[in-house]
């Protein structure tokens, strides 16, 4: 690894469970950098010593990144290359990373991802809902308000959504999905590449049935809305109506026609709403 007269920022993903799940370029670049930023250096010790590694460790997690970024920062412009890493898989992915590369781009400092396991793929490819066009929420928000709005979110939304849940609090969120999802498919995908990796599948009734007591993290897929499910576009107020199609890209005539399509009426009825 040649020096620069600035370092490099390395984003490493690290295996989310097997720890056989690293890849060659990852184990020779953190062994090559000065500094490991670690989103838990206990954490990373582990996996370093598994890797026969000894490196220089700093902590760089949710409430310290303001501290820290500077200082690596700093680092940085001192020619120091320095490897970005969360607990697991792909830092920035709902873990710490963010701060730091807005930063370094700020700074005109050399970004270089180095790939490898993130949970929300891994549980995507597996689950056998539709991959071709998906959106991730991360974890659902606390608030009762913006949770709401993601929920709705959910509900219309016509791609596969991803979420990410505790074991602590996947009844509640299940029980909230329960609300609003009807018949659609859903997937928990929990201890991904670990012993007691599962998947679990069925309708949202299915599912709370199934996972009572599951421990473990877990990643929620759901099927989104059909686009043939009139039934299920028919329950949504016009305006969501309206939206699911202007969502898929069309243009207000042509969504007025099929709102009125769907529900069997004059397309006059249905402009007049959007008049």
């Amino acid at each position: 690894m040649e020096k620069n007269s600035e370092g490099i920022l390395y984003i490493v993903a690290t295996p989310i469970g097997n720890l056989e799940d690293i890849t060659l370029r990852a184990i020779r670049i953190l062994k090559q950098v000065d500094l490991i930023a670690a989103e838990d250096t206990r954490h990373t010790l582990k996996l370093l010593n598994h890797l026969e590694i000894s490196k220089q460790l700093i902590s760089y997690h949710r409430h310290n990144e303001e501290i820290r970024t500077d200082y690596l920062i700093k680092e940085l412009k001192n020619g120091k290359n320095i490897a970005l890493v969360s607990d697991a898989g792909t830092p920035g992915i709902c873990d710490p990373g963010n701060e730091i590369i807005k930063k370094c781009i700020e700074e005109n400092i050399n970004i270089v991802p180095i790939p490898g396991p993130c949970a929300m793929i891994n549980g995507l490819i597996a689950s056998g809902i539709n991959t071709d066009e998906f959106t991730f929420l991360g974890f659902l928000p606390l608030n009762k308000k913006n949770r709401k709005i993601k929920l709705e979110e959910i509900k219309n939304s016509n791609k596969t959504i991803i979420v990410y849940e505790a074991p602590h609090k996947i009844n509640k969120t299940l029980n909230d999905l329960k609300e609003i999802l009807n018949q659609r498919k859903i997937v928990i995908a929990r201890e991904l590449t670990k012993i007691h990796e599962e998947y679990i599948r069925g309708t949202i009734d299915e599912i709370i049935k199934k996972s009572e007591d599951i421990k473990g993290e877990m990643i929620i897929i759901i099927e989104g809305v059909k686009k043939d499910d009139e039934n299920v576009l028919n329950n949504l107020s016009i305006e969501e109506h309206y939206k699911f199609y202007e969502d898929e890209g069309f243009e207000k005539k042509e969504i007025i026609k099929k709102i009125a399509k769907d529900r069997g009426v004059n397309k006059d009825v249905i402009y007049k709403k959007f008049i």
